[in-house]
């Protein structure tokens, strides 16, 4: 008796692994050129098809007007909370010329300088805040040190 289910087993065990491999060639023969695994991450959500909407770089005038639509936005709804709080209201145009003319500047350096640069004002701050002085903002003193540095 114990020598028919053995047998049994290895029946289903090695018909299993031939049908599993069977199936396997199937598939890689069958399989197209573009199959939908080939596609995954390509749909509407990853970079690249943002990128190929406004022309096929992120610096195209669509994207740059997208950018500005989406900055405005944004300001606009930090200046609500600030009235909401009692505080004045931003001048939004202000900000978006000002954090504009901040990421051309920024874009126009190697990032690798940019971070460099943001590491060091980081650290100022921190010795700034430990001393008891108001931090700086970051933003505006890595634009500032960039240009320094380009004159």
């Amino acid at each position: 008796m114990l020598g028919f289910a053995s047998n049994g087993l290895a029946f289903v065990v090695f018909g299993t692994v031939a049908f599993s491999i069977v199936v396997s060639v199937l598939f890689l023969v069958t399989r197209g050129s573009d199959s939908l695994y080939d596609q995954i991450g390509q749909g509407g959500l990853s970079k690249e098809s943002d990128y190929e909407a406004h022309g096929g770089t992120p610096g195209a005038p669509a994207a740059r007007s997208e950018q500005e639509q989406e900055i405005r936005q944004m300001l606009r709804a930090r200046s609500d909370r600030r009235v909401s709080r009692g505080e004045p209201a931003l001048d939004v145009d202000a900000e978006v010329a000002k954090l504009l003319r901040d990421a051309q500047a920024s874009a126009e350096h190697d990032p690798a300088l940019v971070a460099e640069v943001r590491q060091l004002v980081e650290a100022r701050n921190e010795r700034r805040v430990r001393q008891g002085k108001q931090a700086l903002d970051v933003e505006s003193e890595v634009a500032r040190t960039l240009s320094e540095l380009d004159s």
